[in-house]
């Protein structure tokens, strides 16, 4: 049966620009790190994927090593993609990354501009693309020049493989020495993607001032801790979650879950529910509350918690109190 799309799927989703630039992102997006590998139910993928565009999430963001096995997860999206999205191309923003370690030798892991054009061409495949939306260094390389790097992201637009480039994981020294090269070029960075929550705040240590006053565009990763900041393990380790899976590639393992980590999200659940949401939600809200923010990455594994995470847009603004008591409970 052909997929059609909600009609009204733009209607509720409210759209932030991306630093300076022309490109709008919805609040919310969808990241493919876990649970679209091989490993995992295609068909699920696919009413996920169907219904964050219904609910108008017209990004989702990939890397060349998500699965697993790592490339799996491009394999399921462009098979997907050829499916029941090839007619929507132009309605979506597809990124992708490379970064990390994706085959054997020398040439299949950091920052050297002959591993990311060499990927790119190989994700693209994967997807079955012309292009991507965007295209992101996934990691610092402390052996290759930034500008050999950042030469290769360069190339890569004006090769139209990729229409924009961004980082991810750079500290804010890295970030600038990045931004200053890629202005020289003539490819300026669009977006840092970096991993943040109410457990990880690094961010807010200058990375965040920078982009702000940079006009460059911020998605974080990770906003729930990976399943930490849901009510999911309040009662111990489901069978069946993320931490009880050991799937591999960065995945959130059982000695995260500590007495203390679970103390702290006792009492933010409770605090949640007198803003009338779950922990999940006000823990996206929380993101969302600033503007430099353009946009938050969900990761699911069932097409609800798409739907429940998008019930963040409807209280997204803290008072003094609860942002004091939050920070009280984090320490």
């Amino acid at each position: 049966m052909t997929y059609l799309p909600n009609p009204t799927r733009y209607k509720a989703m409210p759209y932030r620009r991306c630093g300076k630039s022309g490109l709008l992102l919805p609040a919310v997006s969808l990241g493919l790190w876990h649970n679209f590998g091989a490993i995992d139910n295609r068909e699920n993928a696919r009413v996920i994927l169907k219904l964050a565009f219904d609910s108008g999430i017209t990004h989702f963001d990939l890397a060349n090593n998500y699965g697993p096995p790592a490339g799996s997860a491009e394999e399921t999206f462009g098979k997907i993609f050829k499916d029941d999205f090839s007619s929507y191309r132009d309605e979506l923003i597809i990124s992708t990354k490379a970064g990390w370690g994706m085959w054997e030798g020398p040439y299949g892991d950091w920052g050297s501009k002959k591993y990311l054009v060499a990927s790119l061409d190989q994700s693209l495949k994967r997807m079955g693309l012309d292009y991507v939306d965007i295209f992101y260094h996934h990691r610092p390389d402390p052996q290759t020049p930034l500008e050999e790097t950042m030469g290769a992201l360069d190339l890569i637009v004006r090769q139209g493989k990729a229409l924009y480039v961004g980082i991810s994981s750079y500290s804010a020294g890295e970030t600038a020495a990045a931004i200053t090269v890629l202005n020289r070029l003539g490819t300026p960075c669009l977006i840092h993607q970096p991993k943040y929550s109410m457990f990880d705040r690094w961010i807010e240590g200058g990375l965040l001032d920078l982009l702000g006053d940079k006009g460059i565009g911020c998605i974080p990763f990770s906003p729930l801790a990976q399943g930490l900041l849901t009510d999911k393990y309040l009662k111990g380790i489901p069978e069946g979650s993320r931490a009880a899976s050991h799937r591999g590639n960065g995945a959130i393992e059982e000695n995260a879950i500590t007495a203390e980590k679970i103390a702290k999200v006792t009492r933010l659940n409770e605090l949640a529910g007198k803003r009338g949401q779950d922990l999940a939600q006000m823990a996206l809200s929380w993101i969302l509350k600033d503007d430099r923010i353009t946009s938050v990455l969900i990761g699911v594994s069932k097409p609800e918690q798409v739907t429940d995470s998008l019930k963040c847009l409807e209280n997204s603004s803290f008072s003094g109190d609860e942002l004091n008591a939050i920070n009280s409970i984090l320490g």
